[in-house]
């Protein structure tokens, strides 16, 4: 009889060790198709470095020139770096 007994018994392991199995593909299985229904997206990405702003006139360093220019002009100066300017 107790060749029987353990006959069973390893009957009845394999038995729930195939069972795991089958639950375990069954929850693999549903993981998968709701993955593919949702649809993975990867993260999004961050920007590296922050959009640049926009230049104001003061930023402007043609602006800046002409300002100068013109105050040097206004106050008798040459006019320009090169000094051929007629000033007012």
């Amino acid at each position: 009889m107790t060749q029987v007994g353990g006959c069973v018994a390893a009957y009845i392991g394999g038995v729930k060790f195939l069972v795991f199995l089958v639950l375990l593909a069954l929850v693999v299985y549903a993981l998968v198709r709701v993955a593919q229904q949702r649809g993975l997206r990867p993260p999004p990405r961050r920007p590296a470095a922050p959009p640049p702003r926009p230049h104001g006139p003061d930023d402007d360093p043609e602006f800046l020139r002409d300002l100068d220019r013109k105050r040097r002009q206004e106050e008798g100066g040459t006019g320009g770096p090169g000094g051929t300017g007629t000033g007012t």
